[in-house]
C-alpha cells in the first residue's frame, strides 16, 4: 500500500520517538515540580522552546506549546482579537474563505459571541490572495472597530496554492495589524523564517512533520498582546495554562529541526516528481483539472477534479489498487458538502465534489508513473457510472 495522504498525517520518525523516549520513562517529571525529576523535565522542555525559535528566528519566550495546529490557530485569532478588543476597541477580523476550519469557527465565534466584524478576502481562480484586496479591506486600529488581526493560511491544506506572505505582511503592517499565518502544511516545504515573511504569529502541527498527534506550536511575537483561551495554572508564561506535555515538545523540536534541515532538498526532489505526476495525470485523464496555483503551490501537493466521477468512488478504487490518498481536508471527510475551498476559488459545486487531493512524504524519491496509472484506471471505473464501479 502506498500511502499518498501526508497532508493529512504523517508517521512519527525514529529519531522523533527515540528524543523523546526518555521524557516518557526516567524523565517523566511535571516541568512546574521542583524536584530533580521536575527540574529535568524544566529543562527538557526549555531546550525544545530554544530549538524550535531558532528555526522560526524568533525569541524563545515567543513560542507557546500547543495540543496541535488547530488549539494553535484557535489562540492566535481568538487570544490576539480579545486583547486587541481589550487594549483598543479592535473588532474586526480578516481572513479567507479558504482557511482550515480551526481559523474560520474561531473567526465565527468571534462574531457570535463578542460582535466582531469578519471580513473574506475574495482569492482569484488558483486561491491567491492579492495584496491589494487585502489593503482595501484593512481598517485603521483608531478607528473604532478596526483590524485586531489577518489570519491567513500560508500554504492551503486542500489545494497547495501558497501565499506570497511576506508581501501581504507588508500591507497589514502599513495599517498596523497583526499577521497570523496558518503554516501547518508549510514546514517542511517552505521557509518558516520571521525575518523573510514578516510574520506577527504563525501555527505549527507536529503531525504533518513526523511528531506525535497532539503537538504543535504558536509563536507569538512579544509585542503582540495575547489573551489566553484556556485558563489555570498559568503555564507557558500565562498564554496556554495545563501541564505541559514535554515529551510531546522534544518530539516537536527534534522534528522541526529535521524538517528544517532536509527541506531544500527534499522541495526539489519531491517537486520533480510531482510535476511528472501531475503531467501524466493529465495526460491520461481527459477530465482531469489541475486545482491550486500551478506555479505557487507546496512541492508535495497535486489535487485535481474529474468530471464526470465521484471523488470518494475514485478514491475507493484507488485503494483497490494500493494508493491511498484524500478527497482533501481530513477534518471534512465523510460530508455531503463539496470543499468549500474550491467553491470559493469558482470551482462548479458538483465538480467540487470530484475532487481528489495526493500529497507526497519528503522522503520521496522515485517517479509516481505507477499511481498515475492506477488513477487513470481508476478513472475509467467510475466515469459515466454515477460515482460506482463500472461492469
Amino acid at each position: 500500500m502506498l500511502y499518498l495522504d501526508n497532508a493529512a498525517t504523517t508517521p512519527v520518525r525514529p529519531e522523533v520517538l527515540e528524543a523523546m523516549t526518555p521524557y516518557l520513562t526516567r524523565w517523566f517529571g511535571n516541568p512546574s515540580s521542583r524536584h530533580t525529576v521536575g527540574e529535568a523535565a524544566a529543562d527538557a522542555l526549555d531546550d525544545a522552546r530554544r530549538r524550535v525559535a531558532r528555526v522560526l528566528g524568533m525569541r524563545a519566550g515567543d513560542v507557546v506549546f500547543t495540543s496541535g495546529g488547530t488549539e494553535a490557530d484557535n489562540l492566535a485569532v481568538k487570544g490576539i482579537a480579545l486583547a486587541a478588543l481589550e487594549h483598543h476597541g479592535a473588532r474586526h477580523v480578516i481572513t479567507t474563505p479558504i482557511e482550515h476550519e480551526a481559523v474560520l469557527e474561531s473567526a465565527r465565534f468571534l462574531q457570535r459571541f463578542h460582535g466582531f466584524a469578519i471580513t473574506l478576502l475574495d482569492v482569484d481562480e488558483h486561491g491567491r490572495v492579492s495584496p491589494d484586496v487585502l489593503a482595501a479591506a484593512l481598517r485603521s486600529p483608531s478607528d473604532e472597530g478596526g483590524t485586531a488581526v489577518v489570519s491567513i493560511g500560508y500554504a492551503n491544506n486542500e489545494v497547495g496554492t501558497v501565499q506570497d506572505a511576506a508581501a501581504l505582511a507588508a500591507v497589514a503592517h502599513e495599517r498596523r495589524a497583526p499577521l497570523h499565518l496558518d503554516a501547518v502544511q508549510a514546514a517542511g516545504w517552505l521557509t518558516l523564517s520571521a525575518a523573510e515573511l514578516g510574520y506577527d504569529a504563525i501555527s505549527l502541527a507536529g503531525h504533518k512533520i513526523g511528531a506525535p498527534k497532539g503537538t504543535g506550536v504558536l509563536a507569538v511575537r512579544g509585542r503582540v498582546p495575547l489573551e489566553p483561551v484556556l485558563h489555570g495554572g498559568g503555564q507557558e508564561r500565562g498564554r496556554r495554562s495545563g501541564t505541559e506535555n514535554v515529551a510531546g515538545a522534544v518530539g516537536f523540536a527534534t522534528a522541526l529541526e529535521l524538517a528544517e534541515t532536509e527541506r531544500a532538498q527534499a522541495a526539489a526532489r519531491v517537486s520533480a516528481i510531482r510535476d511528472r505526476f501531475v503531467a501524466r495525470v493529465l495526460g491520461a485523464v481527459p477530465s482531469a483539472a489541475l486545482t491550486g496555483d500551478p506555479v505557487h503551490r507546496l512541492p508535495g501537493t497535486a489535487s485535481f477534479t474529474f468530471a464526470g466521477t465521484s471523488g470518494e468512488a475514485v478514491l475507493l478504487e484507488l485503494e483497490r489498487r494500493g494508493v491511498v490518498s484524500s478527497s482533501g481536508s481530513a477534518c471534512a471527510a465523510g460530508s455531503d458538502e463539496p470543499s468549500h475551498v474550491l467553491v470559493a476559488m469558482g470551482v462548479d459545486p458538483e465538480i467540487a465534489r470530484t475532487a481528489v487531493r495526493f500529497t507526497f512524504p519528503h522522503s520521496l524519491s522515485e517517479p509516481l508513473d505507477a499511481v498515475a496509472d492506477a488513477v487513470a484506471a481508476s478513472v475509467i471505473a467510475v466515469s459515466g457510472t454515477g460515482g460506482t464501479r463500472a461492469p
